[in-house]
């Protein structure tokens, strides 16, 4: 896993969101930006971690963040999952594992002792520039809004 860090500018990159329109990371050029990995759409852990960035989505925005949700799941299971919970931000279905690859987000997990590859919950905060400030790599799904803002 060949993971970007603090300092390093993010490739740009493009992906389809939940309703199949194409994200790219020039998008959000001029405003910061919250990159946040997850296994799995509708999942206990991905779901808390997700509805915890939408309960504290205005107080994010006011702190000038965009925030880009980011699995492997279909744009249905996307969808679907933004739809459940209203979730304001966009999900990124990348199915291509494009901008799973650009983050280096993608490589071998411990699950009940089973060895597998996946993606790692790992959330990345962009300056306005493209920059990464802060990688969260232990992520606190009940707290993660407050974990972005610190």
């Amino acid at each position: 896993m060949n993971t970007l860090k603090v300092g390093d500018k993010v490739p740009e990159f493009s992906a389809k969101d939940q309703d199949g329109n194409i994200i790219k990371l020039s998008d959000y050029k001029g405003k910061k930006l919250a990159v946040f990995f997850y296994p799995r759409a509708n999942t206990p852990t991905c779901t808390v971690e997700a509805c915890n960035l939408s309960d504290h989505y205005a107080e994010l925005k006011d702190n000038g963040y965009e925030i880009l949700g980011v699995s492997e799941d279909s744009e249905r299971k996307q969808t679907n999952f933004r739809n459940k919970f209203n979730f304001p931000y966009p999900l990124l279905a990348d199915t291509e594992h494009t901008v799973i690859d650009t983050f280096g987000v993608w490589g071998p997990k411990k699950f009940m002792g089973r060895v597998f590859d996946g993606i790692h919950r790992i959330t990345f905060v962009l300056d306005e520039d493209g920059i990464i400030t802060k990688v969260i790599d232990k992520v606190k799904a009940k707290n993660h809004a407050a974990q972005i803002l610190e």
